[in-house]
């Protein structure tokens, strides 16, 4: 390939790499640039291993249940040791399907840091160094863990989540998790279950900064509390440090915890420092994004920005959108972004999934929002195997029938919302699942059942869904 890439892509993590696959697909010529290791943060410390060390978390808490299912050897005991062990060979095995697929696909592979110069061409400092002239650009540089004043991480103490994925995991031992957020609400229950005995320090109600309705809230809470599992609702973290064997938090109203390690579950910073953006044009906001339009193209033509470098909601869901838009865009297709209509998806106790407006956005956006509700606790699957907990929950408009948002509480919510996702068109969304033909008994049953909740509320029938 020649230096003269029809799309250069600096960074490899879902929304880069997403980026470089599709173009490719799509007859592009490509190159992209990878610091550290291919994958990003996703595929390296976040996303992948986080989801493989959930599903053992998650068989750990359900075997409490085995021995009513005439199973014998339970309750079941977490080794943080070996499921370190297990995550780190799933994330080697899929990040060599990674650099396979593009070497299948002509992707070209450059190691080292990419970063703009005043002419918009891409600078590469490494193993692989040189200058791309690329007709356009993807910045896909990914985000860090947001440092806290007065903590100053620790190898083996005072952990950032990339710590924990990097290093060969602490014992187990006695954990202090901070963060009432995603990250936070997910490792407290997952490190729980690893064998590690738990103190959660939140600010305040798990996830009270998400979109997740109250009811959904509720039901990830009471299945914590079943578990053993209840944040420490008190003061913000004020400084850590290590003293001994131990590790001391201290919050910023004197109250001190002590424990063998530490886990920082806390917000993640864009990476947009020491990229050549001043110098190439391209800005940042107050808070370190880049600055993109609607088509994630930003302030320089043809220079494009997304995932968590550029889109506050940082899901790796948000960047593979990102990545489709971008190239879309790049191919001379006027595609706009739409993060109401990408999946968020929290990983605890209880699987959550939702997407679109919430109740109070609805209404304010001039809808006037009607839910079709249905609870798993009557469902022969989930009761089948002893997932009866959570819903379904579909918004939409009373007047016209426009699907407004969906969210799913329980067993498997994560793959159930793409029943949801796969429905581009908010006129026909509802009309669409109505005419689905369902296996029985099955959970996805509940997303037809919710839909046909509103019809019956609203007395609209088939002349809503398509009938005669």
């Amino acid at each position: 390939m020649s230096d003269s890439p029809d799309l250069a892509v600096i960074g490899s993590g879902p929304g880069g790499y997403r980026a470089a696959i599709y173009a490719a697909l799509r007859g592009l010529s490509v190159a992209i640039v990878e610091e550290a290791d291919w994958g990003g943060t996703c595929l390296n410390r976040g996303c992948v291993p986080k989801k493989d060390w959930h599903h053992t978390a998650k068989t750990v808490a359900q075997s409490a249940r085995f021995a009513d299912r005439g199973l014998q050897g339970g309750p079941l005991r977490g080794d943080l040791a070996s499921a370190w062990e297990h995550q780190k060979r799933v994330v080697t095995e899929v990040r060599d399907s990674y650099v396979q697929f593009m070497d299948r696909l002509g992707v070209r592979q450059l190691r080292g840091h990419g970063r703009l110069d005043a002419d918009g061409r891409v600078v590469v400092d490494g193993p692989d160094g040189g200058t791309l002239a690329p007709a356009h650009t993807i910045l896909a540089t990914g985000s860090r863990p947001a440092p806290i004043p007065g903590v100053t991480p620790v190898s083996g103490r005072i952990l950032t989540t990339d710590m924990l994925f990097d290093e060969p995991a602490p014992p187990a031992g006695e954990v202090i998790v901070v963060g009432s957020g995603v990250i936070g609400t997910e490792m407290a229950f997952i490190l729980s279950q690893l064998g590690c005995t738990v103190t959660w320090l939140t600010t305040g109600a798990p996830l009270r900064r998400s979109r997740f309705t109250p009811q959904a809230r509720g039901t990830l809470e009471q299945r914590l509390a079943d578990l053993g599992i209840e944040p420490t609702s008190e003061d913000r973290l004020a400084g850590a440090h290590v003293e001994g064997e131990r590790v001391v938090a201290e919050l910023a109203d004197g109250t001190v915890h002590e424990a063998d390690w530490l886990l920082l579950g806390t917000g993640r910073a864009p990476v947009t420092d020491d990229l050549g953006l001043p110098e190439a044009g391209v800005g940042t906001d107050e808070r370190g994004f880049v600055r993109v339009d609607a088509h994630r193209e930003t302030e320089r033509a043809g220079v494009y920005a997304i995932g968590d470098c550029a889109n506050p909601r940082q899901t790796a869901n948000h960047a593979m959108a990102d990545a489709v838009v971008a190239v879309k865009n790049i191919l001379g297709e006027a595609v706009a972004a739409d993060d109401d209509a990408v999946a968020e998806v929290v990983y605890s106790a209880v699987e959550m999934a939702r997407l679109g407006l919430d109740d109070d956005e609805a209404e304010d956006g001039g809808w006037e929002p009607a839910v079709g509700f249905t609870s798993f606790g009557s469902n022969p699957k989930a009761l089948g195997a002893d997932a009866d907990e959570g819903f379904t929950r579909i918004l939409a408009d009373m007047d016209e029938g426009t699907f407004l948002g969906g969210e799913i509480v329980g067993e498997n919510a994560g793959e159930l919302i793409h029943l949801l996702t796969t429905r581009t068109d908010p006129q026909s969304a509802l009309a669409e699942i109505a005419a689905g033909r369902y296996n029985h008994p099955a959970m996805a049953e509940e997303v037809l059942n919710s839909t046909e909740t509103l019809a019956a509320n609203w007395g609209l029938g088939a002349t809503v869904f398509g009938g005669k």
